[in-house]
């Protein structure tokens, strides 16, 4: 089997800049890229889920990449990393890439809990990637 490298997927600009370096990663080491793009289905309009067009788009992205890819979108009612914890371990992953919100100095010390929680739950390298500046 490929090796894989799996991101955390979320349709803002820190998605796009995790998505971006994970496709890097990918080219670099020869691997394929599952993306994650979960909910916990606990809202009538969950933001963080792509769909329709913004679907379409992402996988038109993907496709023109060259990087063979998969993506997952599980709705289940589970934690972001319990997800991606679950991903890792299905696919052998050698690396999980996550976006940062840039966060107030008290955010700093917390770091952000699904930020905390992936770190501390999966069992292999997590490279935290940064938004752009002017991104929440």
């Amino acid at each position: 089997m490929t090796a894989a490298v799996v991101v955390g997927y979320v349709p803002n600009p820190r998605g796009d800049a995790a998505l971006e370096h994970a496709l890097q990663e990918c080219r670099r080491r020869g691997a394929r890229l599952v993306v994650l793009n979960a909910s916990r289905g606990d809202a009538l309009v969950d933001e963080d889920v792509v769909r329709g067009a913004a679907l379409e788009q992402l996988e038109r992205q993907l496709g023109d990449s060259g990087v063979p890819f998969e993506l997952r979108q599980p709705v289940r009612g589970r934690d972001v990393a319990e997800e991606l914890a679950d991903v890792v371990s299905d696919t052998s992953a050698e690396l999980v890439v996550i976006g940062l919100r840039r966060r107030s100095a008290v955010g700093k010390l917390l770091m952000g809990s699904a930020a905390q929680r992936i770190l501390l739950d999966v069992d292999c390298p997590v490279l935290a990637v940064k938004g752009p500046p002017h991104a929440g």
